[in-house]
């Protein structure tokens, strides 16, 4: 993916927190580009009551090689800018599973 040395990756205890911007009501669930500093990802979901957070962070899990529960929302419940983050993952990690995609 062009531009993924640009992301913002912010390495917790935990884990690594990836810079979202997230594109609801889209055609399909998927990973757009790197819009700045965060990952753009569409979906189809809309943003009402969570569904388009959910399918969000089901689209980083699968990208990324881990468990949906190993993707939790940190900033930005109702905003289109979010913050997740990525548990068990260093930023090197995040970032080479991200290339692959």
């Amino acid at each position: 993916m062009d531009g993924i040395d640009n992301i913002q990756l912010r390495p917790t205890d935990s884990g690594v927190i990836v810079a979202v911007k997230v594109v609801p009501n889209s055609s399909r669930d998927k990973i757009a580009r790197v819009l700045g500093e965060c990952l753009k990802i569409t979906t189809a979901a809309a943003a009402e009551k969570g569904k388009a957070n959910s399918a969000v962070a089901r689209t980083l899990a699968k990208a990324l090689g881990v468990s949906a529960r190993d993707v939790t929302l940190t900033a930005g419940r109702t905003s289109p800018r979010k913050e997740f983050l990525i548990a068990g993952l260093t930023a090197a990690q995040c970032r080479r599973r991200l290339e692959a995609t």
